[in-house]
């Protein structure tokens, strides 16, 4: 039997605008487009990767941009309510202008754990956090704009609030594997895996929050990694066993996917690390071209048609 889940795979919300979404993450962020695809369940709607340059899992955050009519969403229990990214500790400065400078207004920084934080947001109002840590040992890259030492990595960790801890701290610890490693006023940190920068989670009990509601500006799941098909099917029986409804897999043709809503109604994916990005394009030319699975080709015209543009630069 192997061990539970390595850290977190990818991160998915609902944006609205899909070229304020691009914008944001990739000008303001410096995150790369990795992948330009459309949501395998409504085609008619985007599915934008952005990540590292070879689209690592652990870098990975998705969105599918309803449009700024969509309907909204509202953070709050059962949900993932902050998506916390990974830098180096000597990057705070240089971050402090940046967002300054760009007029991207933040809080802090402030200190939690043994990590710095600043806390922004997105045109939908979503979450993220820059942690800055020494524990971060991941390779930087310049994009032209950010450069190299100063670039976000990939992802520390996210938050997810709930209304009771217990019942989903057993799922995490007992079928998951994760450990718990820290813990101040209403956040508890697990890790997963060998631990570092991509393994975290925090799990915050706010009586102040009400429960989330599904639309834009909230996260739709959390991804936790599995080395290859084997892992994954052996992780699903861990959970059926404990009780859990689980998915069947679903080939989403850059990695496989089971999904369950764990006992705080927050739902989970556990995706594969293979067969990656590399499947339909090469990673100098990620994220340059609307990429459909085998299934959509025939509706490729029609599917463009309906998709707004979006532009990279």
């Amino acid at each position: 039997m192997k061990s539970g889940t390595t850290g977190i795979h990818h991160i998915t919300a609902i944006a609205g605008d899909a070229q304020k979404n691009v914008n944001f993450y990739v000008k303001t962020l410096g995150l790369k487009m990795i992948k330009k695809t459309v949501n395998f369940d409504d085609p008619f709607t985007y599915h934008l990767y952005y990540g590292d340059p070879a689209g690592t899992p652990g870098s990975i955050l998705t969105f599918f941009p309803w449009g700024e009519g969509g309907f909204k969403g509202k953070r709050g229990t059962g949900q993932a309510t902050t998506i916390s990214y990974s830098l180096p500790a000597d990057s705070v400065e240089y971050w402090k202008k940046r967002l300054a400078d760009l007029r991207v207004d933040f809080i802090g920084p402030y200190k939690r754990f043994d990590e710095f934080v600043m806390l922004i947001e997105d045109a939908d109002r979503i979450e993220s956090e820059l942690i800055f840590t020494a524990a971060e040992t991941r390779d930087g890259w310049d994009n032209g704009d950010i450069p190299a030492e100063h670039s976000i990595r990939g992802f520390f960790g996210v938050t997810i609030a709930l209304e009771q801890i217990p019942p989903s701290e057993i799922i995490l610890v007992e079928q998951l594997g994760f450990t718990k490693i820290n813990e101040v006023k209403d956040r508890i940190r697990y890790q997963s895996g060998a631990g570092g920068a991509g393994t975290y989670v925090d799990i915050i009990s706010s009586p102040e929050l009400t429960v989330g509601r599904m639309g834009v500006g909230a996260v739709h799941h959390i991804a936790w990694r599995a080395n290859d098909d084997n892992h994954q099917l052996e992780l699903r029986k861990k959970l059926v066993d404990s009780g859990m409804s689980v998915t069947p897999v679903i080939d989403r043709n850059y990695f496989h996917s089971i999904y369950f809503r764990e006992p705080g109604n927050v739902l989970f994916e556990i995706a594969t690390d293979p067969p990656g990005f590399s499947v339909d394009e090469q990673p100098d030319v990620f994220g340059s071209s609307l990429k459909l699975p085998p299934w959509l080709e025939p509706r490729r015209s029609e599917i463009e048609n309906a998709l707004p543009e979006i532009k990279l630069s």
